[in-house]
């Protein structure tokens, strides 16, 4: 064990020592489910690591512009200008995410693609500082 470890033990162990942990939200509950459960294994870290850092899946993405978009509808004046732009937006974004779903991997999207690698750069750039 290396050193900073066994100090981060010993602080940890002070503050139980303390009671810091005894009334915390969720003492003695089960531990929420996993939402990363139905990921196989070996890709949980890059998912995790994706999502920690505001990425999402261009299909999720889509979805969430739908649901926009429908609730935009809800309001709009219905067969006004806006409400017909929101329609064509509304039917462009449904077929980009039926074309989406026929097989195409998460960093094949380019665009998802480019951001991850764009975003991997910049951190590794300020990393060499």
């Amino acid at each position: 064990m290396s050193l900073l470890e066994r100090l981060a033990d010993a602080h940890i162990e002070a503050a139980a020592e303390r009671g810091e942990f005894d009334n915390l939200p969720g003492a003695g509950k089960p531990l929420p489910p996993d939402d990363a459960q139905h990921v196989p294994a070996e890709l949980r870290a890059g998912y995790r690591l994706l999502k920690n850092a505001g990425f999402v899946p261009p299909e999720i993405q889509t979805r969430r512009d739908i649901r926009d978009i429908e609730d935009l509808l809800t309001a709009a004046q219905p067969r006004s200008a806006e409400s017909e732009r929101l329609t064509r937006r509304l039917r462009w974004l449904e077929t980009r995410l039926r074309a989406s779903r026929q097989g195409r991997a998460l960093l094949r999207n380019s665009e998802y693609g480019q951001a991850i690698r764009g975003r991997l750069a910049a951190r590794n750039i300020g990393d060499d500082s």
